[in-house]
């Protein structure tokens, strides 16, 4: 293998190692770092991966409005697959917001769910990115598509400050900015940079998959329609394996 090879497998696990590396100090710091919290015991831990996530989720929808304000400036569809990959990780991310958000709810106020203000704008976020999601899969044209998401994801992004003020814009029963131990708020700290991170890496995988599949299909599109001279299939046919 050679000297350039070499430098390159070693740049590409960097950031992976890294990443993990990162994560798994993350789990140990929440495990045995964090001292118990002396009114809801154990449960309490859920806030670390909670705020994280919930993090990540308003940087995903910052960055699919960013980065679809760059398509709309500068027309290229580079800048819409990296709208695409922030909407789809930020929805995960707001997914795993509610999830975790519900789970320390059920224990902290008896209750599962309820319409108070931080939560009633979380479940607002996460409606706008599946909204996102659904308009983007509904559309064929790319740039079509590009055009309208970028309006959609911008205009949705107003929705990010309200998600972070709601506590104390509006009366609610969610903490806003609980008193933790110095302990803690390591642990806390090492959770939020662990999966911004995996957010980060992630969010590249995902670009480049979205680019090698615009790659495919303008290869695709060049390929001639015709059946072989043999009887065959077609080479479009043969390239989606829809032959026999």
């Amino acid at each position: 293998m050679s000297t350039a090879l070499h430098a390159t497998v070693r740049r590409a696990a960097l950031v992976p190692l890294c990443t993990g590396a990162l994560l798994v100090a993350a789990g140990l710091g929440v495990a045995l770092l964090a001292p118990r919290e002396a009114t809801m015991g154990d449960t309490q831990r859920i806030v670390y991966v909670h705020v994280a996530v919930a993090w990540c989720s308003l940087v995903g929808l910052l960055a699919a409005a960013g980065t679809g304000l760059l398509y709309l400036l500068r027309r290229h569809l580079v800048w819409d697959h990296w709208a695409q990959t922030s909407a789809e990780l930020g929805w995960l991310c707001a997914t795993l917001t509610l999830i975790t958000g519900a789970w320390w709810a059920k224990a902290a106020w008896g209750t599962w769910w309820t319409w108070e203000p931080r939560l009633t704008t979380a479940f607002i976020l996460w409606c706008l990115y599946s909204g996102y999601l659904i308009a983007r899969h509904s559309i064929e044209q790319a740039d079509r598509r590009a055009r309208l998401s970028a309006v959609f994801a911008i205009v949705g992004a107003l929705d990010v400050p309200l998600v972070i003020a709601a506590t104390r814009l509006f009366r609610g029963m969610h903490p806003v900015s609980p008193t933790m131990e110095p302990s803690m708020r390591l642990v806390l700290w090492l959770n939020v940079a662990g999966y911004s991170l995996l957010f980060a890496w992630l969010a590249l995988q995902r670009r480049r998959q979205l680019e090698c599949a615009e790659q495919l299909l303008s290869l695709e599109s060049r390929l001639p329609t015709e059946p072989t001279r043999r009887g065959g299939a077609g080479a479009r046919d043969v390239a989606h394996g829809w032959h026999a």
